[in-house]
């Protein structure tokens, strides 16, 4: 249907190797020991978002909204604080898969509280990036693996996540 949510199905893992067009995002570029700090500015930022009037109204039927993405980015927030604990306790953990839009439909991202989702994002990157801070200079080589086979260091995790939260702005601003 044209009003539908088509599920997102790339695989964004590229954002390790080159800058994104859309958003312009440099994974290359980025300084991951600086993850801590690039995430409480993205939450505060989010927050802003959350802030505006008409956040839950589509831009288009088959677009999510302001809150829909806002709700995303608080979830994978949580997801990746799992992982990065996971990674930072366990020797090569394998992560569940994790359906984004299946999420967003169970958990009717459109019909959420927007102060609500601000104070829960607020928190979901704080801790993130409280974790990231705990990362010793020895530690950012651990490993993790997707579901999909696809291995990540804590470094690269942080330069694949910074890009979500980064691109989405650029979806709601654009």
């Amino acid at each position: 249907m044209a009003d539908e949510i088509v599920p997102d199905t790339k695989n964004w893992t590229w954002v390790l190797e080159r800058p994104c067009l859309d958003c312009g995002y440099d994974g290359p570029a980025f300084d991951v020991a600086a993850s801590g700090a690039a995430l409480r500015d993205l939450g505060e930022r989010w927050k802003q978002v959350l802030l505006r009037e008409g956040i839950s109204v589509r831009p288009r039927p088959n677009k999510w909204s302001a809150l829909e993405y806002a709700c995303h980015v608080r979830d994978v927030f949580r997801i990746f604080d799992q992982r990065l604990a996971l990674m930072l306790i366990e020797d090569e953990p394998e992560f569940e898969n994790w359906d984004q839009d299946k999420t967003a439909i169970e958990d009717e991202y459109q019909r959420q509280d927007p102060a609500t989702v601000a104070a829960e994002l607020g928190t979901a990157a704080a801790a993130l990036a409280g974790r990231f801070d705990t990362v010793q200079p020895g530690r950012w080589d651990r490993r993790g693996l997707r579901s999909d086979g696809s291995a990540f260091t804590v470094a690269t995790l942080s330069t694949y996540l910074m890009h979500d939260p980064v691109h989405h702005l650029w979806d709601v601003e654009a």
